[in-house]
């Protein structure tokens, strides 16, 4: 049965106030569902400091440190892909709703990470898991970073996150990878404008995870040979200023790439490609 059809949740200033004068020490977490419940509905309040600050903290000190129950978290797993959380108003952009959708994104990623730990998750519900991140990045139109007087949204950033938990799960069978590779790759060609608050090096970790895993570098390396070629289709598609957005992005996120390369021997002998691809670029 679904949680919020069984708890009536806090109303977020009811919640705020409680988490501003409670710490989690404080708080018999087995006997207090209901500030759970009530900390994911709120979990994409427009306010920074208590969707960040205190909910997204909370959520991590009292997940990490394993005081809410495997079976409450998988409960809170199935209610976070729902429409409700992870796909509430998607394909909006600009409105608030991106708050709940990413915030959403890295709550899974906290979940993930404890499955990781502690094996809680069916080999099912992961994969289903996979599959929603998928459709859910696919989707996503809303990728602003730092909202003025909002805080953080910051999409791209907290997708990657879950995507890195995921990767990192054996639960995942490395033949989905290209299909998770493809999804993260498809964000880098952002035409509206150019991400500066380092997404690009977010969005890289888990990349860098799979090839680590054991994901073939001639999957990464295709792609980046026809970055060039997807610029030069996008150019006769789009305005030019659209263009150059999109060709910062590409250029930003080959550095980022790089710079991981240069520090791991694993990926040396892709260091040529990314710089081949790269110096083309300033020739465009």
């Amino acid at each position: 049965m679904n949680l919020l059809e069984n708890i009536i949740p806090m109303k977020e200033k009811e919640l705020k106030y409680f988490l501003e004068n409670r710490n989690s020490e404080e708080i018999e977490w087995a006997e207090k569902k209901h500030i759970v419940i009530s900390m994911l509905v709120h979990i994409g309040s427009p306010d920074s400091q208590l969707r960040d600050n205190m909910i997204y903290q909370t959520f991590c000190q009292v997940i990490l440190e394993t005081k809410i129950d495997d079976q409450l978290l998988g409960e809170i797993l199935e209610l976070c892909v729902s429409d409700q959380f992870l796909f509430k108003g998607i394909g909006e952009k600009d409105t608030d709703s991106v708050f709940t959708r990413s915030f959403t994104s890295l709550l899974i990623a906290l979940i993930l990470y404890q499955d990781n730990r502690n094996d809680f998750l069916t080999e099912a519900k992961v994969n289903e898991i996979k599959d929603k991140l998928i459709s859910y990045v696919n989707l996503e139109k809303d990728v602003r970073g730092y909202v003025k007087d909002k805080g953080w949204a910051h999409s791209m950033a907290h997708v990657a996150d879950a995507f890195d938990e995921l990767v990192k799960s054996e639960k995942i069978n490395q033949s989905t990878y290209p299909a998770i590779m493809q999804a993260i790759w498809q964000k880098i060609y952002q035409t509206e404008s150019v991400y500066i608050h380092d997404e690009d090096e977010r969005m890289i970790v888990p990349i860098i995870q799979m090839i680590d895993n054991g994901l073939g570098q001639e999957v990464l390396e295709g792609l980046i040979i026809n970055m060039k070629n997807d610029l030069h289709q996008y150019r006769n598609q789009i305005e030019e200023e659209s263009y150059w957005f999109l060709v910062a992005n590409c250029k930003n996120f080959l550095k980022s790439l790089l710079v991981n390369m240069i520090s791991n021997p694993k990926l040396s002998s892709m260091q040529s490609v990314v710089s081949k691809t790269l110096n083309e670029m300033y020739e465009i």
